[in-house]
């Protein structure tokens, strides 16, 4: 399984995408493909679309069964805690008392 979430995306790469994937919301991609399919349509995508930010949820033999990579700008940002792939907003640190 496959899930992309994009910012903005352009027609051309939306109907791309729409080959292997179903669009469940506008913007947000699912589909079970092949990683060797998964890494040709990202391949193609970031050729073609080089300032199109994506976060990109993959099927992994991971131990949360799950890998998660962002490419461009995005408001989200992949952490890794403990062992364990998260995905963290823009939050502000109150200063110490």
């Amino acid at each position: 399984m496959t899930v992309i979430v994009c910012n903005n995306t352009p027609d051309c790469i939306r109907g791309h995408l729409k080959r292997w994937f179903i669009e469940p919301k506008p913007n947000v991609f699912v589909g079970t493909v092949k990683a060797k399919t998964r890494e040709k349509t990202l391949a193609y995508i970031r050729r073609n679309a080089p300032d199109l930010g994506m976060l990109v949820i993959a099927s992994d033999r991971s131990v949360q069964g799950f890998n998660i990579h962002t490419f461009g700008v995005t408001n989200r940002q992949v952490v890794e805690y403990s062992g364990l792939h998260l995905i963290a907003e823009k939050w502000e640190e109150t200063p110490a008392s």
